[in-house]
């Protein structure tokens, strides 16, 4: 039972990697894994580690090769991460409060919530756009405008252009460049920079502030 539990685990957690099995395992059920996922990236406060960027580029791959169909998966993909913004933001409204001012918080750091706050401060509304294509920020940032009490049709009008932007760009560059074979035999390695890619801005952002401070 806990080696089953232990897989299963692992299937979610690096679910960029095990796409090709899961489709051959699974079938259409996997659209609805990939919508639970991203879902609860998005979604979930606790769980900013689950797979998304390299994620959306193996899903495009996978589609130009047929395992995937593109106009199914494209409108699943669209609608998961706009749900789960929605859920996380009415978290941070009712429940973001309580947390926000407990310095212990077991559940997720607390670190990662204040960042994103100062991000929030700083860029407002935009930062639920930007915050797509930054790893841990998108998870934190409509729980932060929750908190902030954003009226939500403006919430949810960032949301849904950030999440159009972000989805197509990922999954595109899959589905069109996904299957050329430098970059099918080196696979692991373009995930890992599509990884790199999308902590950039986040690196950048830490660097001018460690600047900011030094001077």
């Amino acid at each position: 039972m806990a080696e089953l539990f232990a897989g299963f685990v692992d299937l979610f957690l690096n679910l960029d990697k095990h796409l090709g099995q899961v489709i051959g395992d699974y079938g259409t059920l996997t659209y609805l894994i990939l919508f639970v996922v991203l879902f609860c990236e998005t979604g979930l406060v606790v769980t900013p580690f689950l797979p998304g960027d390299s994620l959306l580029f193996a899903a495009g791959t996978f589609a130009a090769i047929g395992a995937l169909e593109l106009e199914v998966l494209l409108p699943v993909l669209y609608v998961a991460p706009i749900l789960g913004d929605s859920s996380n933001y009415w978290i941070g409204r009712f429940v973001g409060p309580k947390i926000f001012h407990r310095e212990n918080v077991r559940l997720f750091k607390k670190e990662y919530l204040d960042k994103t706050h100062a991000f929030y401060e700083k860029y407002g509304g935009k930062t639920i756009v930007f915050a797509r294509f930054m790893p841990i920020f998108r998870t934190f940032a409509p729980f932060v405008a929750g908190i902030g009490r954003m009226t939500y049709i403006r919430f949810l009008a960032f949301s849904v252009g950030g999440t159009l932007l972000w989805i197509s760009s990922f999954v595109l560059a899959g589905y069109f460049f996904g299957n050329i074979p430098f970059v099918r035999k080196h696979f692991t390695l373009v995930i890992l920079a599509v990884i790199f890619i999308s902590l950039l801005p986040g690196i950048i952002a830490f660097l001018k502030e460690k600047l900011a401070q030094k001077r």
